[in-house]
């Protein structure tokens, strides 16, 4: 969606099921983000026996004086979300052509209201379902569809507000989760009923993956800078990314600090900002929920300080005493195998020293049989463990540090080459994102995949087969993933050179 043209919402209801409820909720969310927004209604013959259909029109209020004009009902091909309360009012949108593969984001509910042909038909008139499932599937961008008026008899609530849920996890709407569930606290009926039935909608939505690699939200924060992060992802971000964001703040927080998880919100925020300026609200936030996992995973990069934390966390020793069944009374030694290189220690140094002994190969030669076996460490005797938690302590640390600056200039570097290639090509800026995949590990693991990974990059600069670019970076991943030495990678290259 680009500001120049709404985004259009039809929602099928038959009567009694809460459609005109379902579309005031909308209105009210649009206009607390701030956006315009226009409902009409074409009513049905009667109740139970004719569908009713809302549809609206919203969009950010434009920076100009003249108004946009906004249509009065859907047209076949320009809808962007089709709402339906019922299996086969989805399938009559598609039959009206409300629904297309190439714009359409449909939200239905599998169960089934029969109509009156079904119930007078002398033997059994009952349509097939699993035909209609199969056309939402073929005929749907993207659908959202799972029994609906069960979850809502599950949690004493009414439909409407189920498909409120699945509809905030469907990542066809740019808005956050507070802005639903404060429409349903204003309307005043039911509201806990209703917050109940949103809230199951909109997990078993997130669990069927309307947006790849969306997480549903887990347990709440329980410090008080995880609550403050909590909800200013709750307010400032759409509401199918809320359980994906939280994990990699989660994470950053367990990495490093507070004030770090704020720094890959405020990374994020800006991501944001610049997919929905190419249009991600049409591709359901795909580039932002690709940005907020491989940015968090970026972040958290493994230097020598993460390893040796992880080596002596309590979870780590209980693991191990499960693995092996020891008794109560029995000790269980482990012994880490570690080979740190010269790069690494200096990459642990404050940033300018750390530099100055990396460039220096006097240094080098001299230091070189310090580093050139690998090293056995029990980390579960007194020596071993001493030496380990002290470099994890280093954590405090880590902003000073050489690898920290190396890695900081790495991640801006990418998202400048996202924020410029998603105008212009917005699933190659996703392929791009998704290729943070092979920079993984430390050591000679990490080397290598930032090698492929610098292939890659230098393959797209070169400009090589447009048109087609996202679909041979999407293989070449693949094919950087394939093996720990990039022979896949290389021989993909040179295929790709040869044709080209």
């Amino acid at each position: 969606m680009s500001t120049e043209r709404p985004l259009s919402i039809a929602i099928a209801a038959l009567g009694g099921q809460g459609g005109g409820v379902l579309a005031d909720w909308i209105i009210e969310i649009a206009e607390r983000y701030g956006w315009m927004v226009q409902l009409t209604s074409v009513p049905g013959v009667a109740q139970r026996t004719g569908t009713t259909v809302y549809y609206l029109e919203t969009c950010p209020r434009p920076a100009q004086e003249t108004e946009p004009i906004l249509a009065l009902s859907p047209s076949p091909g320009d809808v962007d979300v089709v709402v339906a309360a019922e299996l086969m009012e989805a399938g009559r949108a598609v039959v009206r052509g409300f629904v297309t593969p190439d714009r359409t984001i449909l939200v239905a509910s599998s169960h089934r209201v029969y109509g009156i042909s079904e119930k007078s038909a002398l033997g059994d008139g009952i349509a097939d379902s699993n035909a209609v499932l199969s056309a939402l599937r073929s005929e749907a961008r993207r659908l959202v569809c799972f029994d609906m008026e069960t979850i809502a008899s599950d949690t004493g609530s009414v439909i409407s507000s189920v498909l409120l849920g699945a509809l905030a996890a469907s990542g066809a709407l740019p808005f956050p989760r507070d802005l639903y569930e404060q429409a349903i606290r204003k309307g005043g009926v039911a509201v806990a009923a209703n917050l109940a039935g949103f809230a199951a909608g909109f997990d078993e939505a997130l669990k069927r993956s309307p947006v790849p690699g969306v997480l549903a939200p887990g347990t709440a924060p329980k410090s008080e800078a995880g609550r403050q992060l909590d909800a200013r992802i709750r307010t400032s971000f759409p509401a199918h990314l809320h359980g994906l964001i939280v994990e990699g703040v989660r994470r950053l927080m367990d990495y490093q600090d507070g004030a770090y998880a704020d720094f890959y919100l405020m990374r994020l925020t800006e991501a944001l900002e610049w997919d929905t300026a190419a249009g991600g609200i049409a591709h359901g936030f795909a580039l932002s929920a690709a940005v907020a996992r491989h940015l968090a995973l970026w972040m958290s990069y493994e230097d020598t300080i993460r390893v040796a934390d992880l080596k002596t966390r309590r979870l780590r020793f209980e693991r191990f005493r499960g693995e092996v069944r020891a008794a109560p009374d029995q000790i269980v030694y482990v012994t880490e195998y570690m080979h740190p290189r010269f790069q690494e220690f200096c990459e642990t140094l404050p940033a300018a020293i750390g530099r100055r002994l990396a460039r220096s190969a006097t240094v080098a030669r001299a230091m070189a049989p310090l580093f050139r076996r690998g090293r056995h460490v029990n980390s579960a005797k007194l020596p071993g463990f001493i030496a380990l938690y002290a470099l994890a302590g280093l954590r405090r640390w880590r902003r000073g540090t050489l690898r920290y600056r190396i890695e900081q200039e790495r991640i801006d570097s990418w998202l400048a080459r996202l924020r410029e290639r998603a105008a212009a090509d917005y699933e190659l800026a996703v392929e791009i994102a998704e290729c943070q995949r092979l920079v993984k590990g430390y050591g000679e693991t990490h080397e290598r995949g930032w090698r492929n990974f610098t292939h890659i990059m230098r393959y797209i600069d070169a400009g090589g087969a447009q048109g087609e670019l996202a679909a041979r970076v999407r293989r070449l991943r693949a094919a950087g993933l394939a093996d720990e030495d990039g022979r896949e990678l290389d021989s993909a290259l040179k295929e790709l050179a040869a044709a080209a």
